[in-house]
């Protein structure tokens, strides 16, 4: 993974723990050099606004990203972003989002024109099939976030967010023995689950004294990986790494 990432700085986690294998290093390649600009940023900024006509995308190279709705004066995040994500592929085929799409702490963001997209999708197959891909696990992610917001209470929420996003981390080559650091708040948790501040300390409470985890400003401590999964229902099947919908040789044998 690291040999990855420094091959190829830009775009090397894309798909890494899912279908990378299937890219050949020509895709890899076209990839690389289709970023034609690189942003880097040290605080929250706003890489596409809702309703904005859309002319390129995002591909997240370091930092998270977040996907925002605002209803009044209250923020939904709605999806969150880890490097080597194609954060607003889908962008392409809707030229206009519904929703914000915006850095959280220090990143940098890889720019792919939407011309540059149609080339690949016209001159690609094999590449255009992995783009197309990369957009279905948001989707996957989205109905597992969908679910669990219906099925469990707030503490249990969070664990199984905290453990999403760490599985997600991991893919990618960044995970920690013991969890994770990240530029995420209280606040943000609580935006993300669907409950307010005041009940995500509560939540974050419940977990700290029973031992599962630990939230310290932005820095996740993990005592008991199995324990964390557990409480937060979590089974990383809908990831598509290991698992029973991991892909294999699957793409590997559409690249004809």
């Amino acid at each position: 993974m690291v040999e990855e990432a420094q091959r190829y700085p830009l775009t090397g986690r894309f798909l890494m723990g899912r279908s990378r294998h299937a890219m050949s290093e020509a895709d890899k390649q076209l990839l690389e050099d289709s970023v034609c600009e690189v942003g880097e940023y040290d605080r929250p900024h706003r890489i596409l606004a809702r309703g904005e006509l859309a002319h390129r995308s995002a591909i997240l190279i370091e930092g998270f990203m977040l996907r925002t709705i605002y209803e009044g004066d209250r923020r939904h995040i709605v999806g969150i972003h880890v490097p080597g994500d194609f954060v607003d592929l889908h962008a392409y085929a809707l030229k206009r989002l519904d929703h914000d799409v915006i850095s959280v702490g220090p990143s940098r963001i890889g720019y792919v024109t939407h011309e540059r997209i149609g080339l690949i999708l016209e001159n690609e197959a094999h590449l255009a099939r992995l783009f197309w891909f990369s957009t279905l696990l948001d989707a996957a992610i989205h109905r597992q976030w969908t679910l669990k917001l219906e099925q469990l209470k707030a503490s249990r929420r969070v664990a199984h967010r905290l453990s999403e996003i760490w599985n997600r981390l991991e893919m990618v080559g960044l995970g920690r023995a013991n969890g994770f650091r990240s530029p995420l708040t209280q606040t943000d948790l609580a935006d993300m689950c669907g409950t307010t501040p005041i009940h995500m300390n509560r939540a974050l409470s419940e977990l700290r004294r029973e031992e599962v985890v630990e939230f310290r400003r932005g820095l996740v401590v993990v005592r008991d990986r199995t324990r964390l999964e557990k409480f937060g229902d979590f089974d990383p099947a809908y990831l598509y790494g290991e698992g029973p919908l991991h892909l294999q040789s699957e793409h590997d044998n559409l690249a004809g």
